[in-house]
């Protein structure tokens, strides 16, 4: 006597705990990177300090992008506190999100170390340039992660600003633009006009966090 065959298992969506997890634990380990690309300068005797001023590049680039890492934390928190389940594709927009994260530290040390021996030359330029093709990258796996959310409103809570995928699609795009400008003008101009743009990125994100506030209803429903 046959049975009949039942129907192949399929995905289930999960809650976000262990995503929440996973991706605080790949932003703990970019960080701690980016501080070990602090570390005593070679030196004489009595030039310490000498040798510590030079290395001003390197503490920029440990500020701007500690600074980026930690909103982009913030900001993950933030997202996924109105998250509920997570299915396939928002598991891959995540994963795509922590791939440009982790990649962060890369670009800083190469830019720390072109700038401490030529702020203008050539290496400097294409040093600020790859760091901003890598931020455009990251800014580029926000927005799809929104447009996800936006197009799978049944992965989000119900109490959700009507406005938070959309405008995070726009703060994403304004980060591409904005890092874009800076790669090519640190490109042709200097490499010090691209320091400044990854300098003012990270306090915007973080000012605009929470996203757009609701609108509190007027007395009588009005």
């Amino acid at each position: 006597m046959s049975h009949p065959r039942l129907p192949a298992p399929r995905f289930t969506r999960s809650d976000t705990s262990r995503a929440e997890a996973f991706s605080d634990g790949v932003f703990a380990i970019a960080v701690t990177i980016l501080v070990l690309g602090l570390a005593t300068p070679p030196h004489r005797p009595d030039t310490l300090g000498h040798a510590l001023a030079r290395q001003w590049p390197a503490y920029v680039g440990y500020v701007a992008s500690f600074g980026y890492v930690g909103v982009i934390w913030l900001n993950h928190h933030q997202t996924f506190a109105r998250v509920r389940s997570m299915d396939r594709g928002l598991q891959a927009a995540n994963l795509l999100l922590l791939f440009t994260t982790a990649a962060i530290p890369f670009p800083t040390g190469v830019v720390a170390d072109a700038l401490r021996t030529d702020v203008s030359g050539t290496d400097a330029r294409v040093a600020v340039a790859l760091y901003a093709g890598i931020a455009m990258a990251m800014c580029l796996s926000w927005a799809a992660l929104f447009q996800y959310l936006g197009r799978h409103p049944e992965l989000v809570d119900d109490a959700i600003e009507p406005d938070y995928t959309r405008l995070g699609v726009i703060r994403s795009y304004y980060g591409v633009l904005i890092y874009a400008v800076a790669g090519v003008l640190g490109y042709l101009v200097t490499p010090l006009v691209a320091l400044a743009g990854f300098i003012v990125l990270p306090p915007f994100y973080f000012l605009s966090i929470e996203g757009v506030p609701r609108r509190r209803q007027a007395p009588g429903g009005r």
